[in-house]
């Protein structure tokens, strides 16, 4: 499977593990990757805050290069992203206005013909290859699989799953051997870009997502957004000083994968977080202690 990948800002610096993760699966599940010569910023989340035009113009300029260099898709494994390249391909669609001003403004040939891809419609399109190379079925392992805003919304632009009850990353999850815990937050916002303007709305908001995933049962959540991550895994010092050890593992989904396929924790960059990935790395050995490897 070949896909023209749109890093974006994220997987090159706060979401480092991320980007390292899914490198370190890509090659035994057959995906390829090639990223986007000369890509930009798509300007989330503050440029469509602000401006319109410009936050179409910025993630058009991406489709642009991408059907330039030859791609039928581009792969935007930050969900931040993969919302604005979507949003500028439907917006254009739409809007004939706007479409003419965007391509005023890129100067250069641009026929809107790139489809966009999330880092959850990939790996779902490579549940057999995920079976069929999985060494170290996640057997103890009980995650809570959070969607988070902007991989489902609005659905009329994502459209790969439903909006109010999806089920890939499930079916992702299950693949790996792993259980996903059934819960009612995994669709419900953490706070997104407040991290910094309305930081106690985050802490709250993440609070109530992270004791729900508890309540569940789950060992872990898995994300696959940059922002949930940070919001959840680097939060939960502040959540923990009101009520007491809130400590949860946040996984990418590419590095749940990963453990899957037996890939190290250093490979998977499961050292960077700021919560400890140890209690997960725990519940793999002692399913491997159970004679479950395959």
């Amino acid at each position: 499977m070949k896909l023209g990948y749109y890093p974006g800002c994220s997987m090159h610096g706060t979401a480092r593990e991320f980007d390292e993760s899914l490198q370190a699966i890509a090659k035994p599940l057959g995906l390829e990757l090639t990223e986007l010569d000369d890509w930009s910023c798509c300007g989330a989340t503050s440029a469509h805050a602000t401006n319109r035009l410009l936050g179409v113009a910025l993630p058009a300029r991406n489709l642009a290069l991408a059907e330039q260099q030859g791609f039928k898709d581009v792969f935007a494994p930050c969900a931040a992203c993969y919302s604005r390249l979507a949003t500028a391909r439907h917006e254009m669609q739409e809007d004939a206005k706007l479409d003419a001003k965007v391509k005023e403004i890129l100067k250069r040939p641009f026929s809107n013909s790139v489809g966009v891809m999330n880092i959850v419609e990939v790996l779902r399109g490579l549940i057999p290859q995920i079976k069929e190379q999985a060494v170290q079925p996640l057997s103890e392992l009980k995650v809570a699989c959070y969607y988070g805003c902007l991989l489902l919304r609005p659905a009329e632009i994502t459209g790969f799953d439903d909006a109010e009850d999806p089920s890939s990353m499930e079916d992702v999850t299950r693949a790996t051997g792993a259980t996903p815990v059934e819960w009612r937050m995994r669709t419900e916002c953490c706070g997104g870009s407040f991290s910094l303007s309305r930081t106690g709305s985050v802490v709250r908001l993440g609070r109530a997502v992270i004791n729900d995933a508890r309540a569940a049962g789950a060992n872990a959540i898995v994300v696959a957004c940059p922002m949930c991550h940070s919001n959840l895994d680097f939060r939960q010092q502040a959540m923990g000083q009101r009520e007491g050890a809130t400590e949860m593992p946040i996984l990418y989904l590419p590095q749940l994968v990963g453990l899957a396929l037996g890939l190290s924790p250093q490979t998977l960059g499961l050292k960077r977080h700021f919560v400890s990935t140890q209690p997960v790395l725990e519940l793999v050995a002692a399913g491997a202690a159970k004679g479950e490897v395959k």
